[in-house]
């Protein structure tokens, strides 16, 4: 066990995705702060916004990989897979749902459109446009390749 604790902060395919992630989602909570005047600590742990962390982490991973390893292993193949898989995710499936939930929303707070009580709205924040999804990945390569 006392491994775990001295392998870990020494794994720099663990600690520099991380970090990554931690740096863009502080830069989100700041972003954030100045447009709308709001704090917001939700938006460390939220899902979607300029720019896509999902995608960063798993691209940053990838690169980190494939320096280590060479781009024509195995292991940089396995990456770059989950990596189109994530972003594809990030950018199609859960940008659907936050679309459908910003539709809901609405019907739901239309006045005698839904006899519907809602409790709580549903988070309309869940993906990336393409844009987003691009600026994480150009993050991610410099992030994998400065480290």
């Amino acid at each position: 066990m006392n491994d775990f604790f001295v392998q870990i902060p020494k794994n720099k395919f663990l600690i520099i995705p991380v970090l990554t992630w931690f740096c863009i989602q502080v830069f989100k909570v700041i972003w954030d702060l100045i447009t709308t005047k709001k704090f917001n600590f939700k938006r460390i742990l939220g899902a979607g916004g300029m720019p896509s962390s999902h995608t960063a982490i798993v691209v940053s991973l990838s690169v980190m990989i494939g320096k280590e390893f060479g781009f024509d292993s195995p292991i940089f193949a396995l990456s770059t897979i989950f990596a189109f898989i994530v972003m594809y995710d990030a950018a199609g499936v859960r940008r659907a749902a936050g679309k459908q939930a910003r539709l809901l929303n609405k019907i739901v707070e239309t006045p005698g459109l839904s006899d519907i009580e809602v409790q709580e709205r549903l988070v309309e924040v869940l993906g990336h446009t393409p844009f987003q999804v691009i600026v994480g990945a150009m993050i991610g390569i410099i992030a994998g390749a400065i480290f």
